[in-house]
């Protein structure tokens, strides 16, 4: 079954930045385009960015995403981290036939 891994979270600091990784299994990975989400706590789960299946992408400001078809990731940069960036971040593709992940955890300290 194809999944999702999200790694690359943590505690970092307002101002600085974070880039989140996004592995997946599967051979039709390059099939898809990739989404990016976040929970705040408390919160529901809310969009931050897309790329298509060939390389275009949907940018919002500070939150970059980039992928590698071939290593199978993705990648979200986040930059100028505010404390409201924290969040569980996910990465899904763009088939609701496909699993959520757990998701990877960025706490941002002001």
């Amino acid at each position: 079954q194809v999944q999702f891994v999200e790694s690359g979270g943590g505690l970092v600091q307002a101002g600085g930045s974070v880039k989140l990784s996004c592995t997946g299994t599967g051979s039709d990975f390059n099939l898809w385009g990739m989404e990016w989400y976040r929970r705040p706590p408390g919160k529901e789960r809310e969009f931050v960015g897309k790329i298509s299946t060939d390389g275009k992408e949907v940018m919002r400001g500070r939150f970059t995403v980039s992928r590698d078809n071939a290593r199978k990731m993705s990648w979200l940069q986040i930059d100028n981290l505010k404390p409201e960036d924290t969040a569980v971040y996910y990465c899904k593709a763009d088939d609701d036939r496909v699993p959520w992940g757990q998701g990877t955890q960025v706490t941002v300290s002001s």
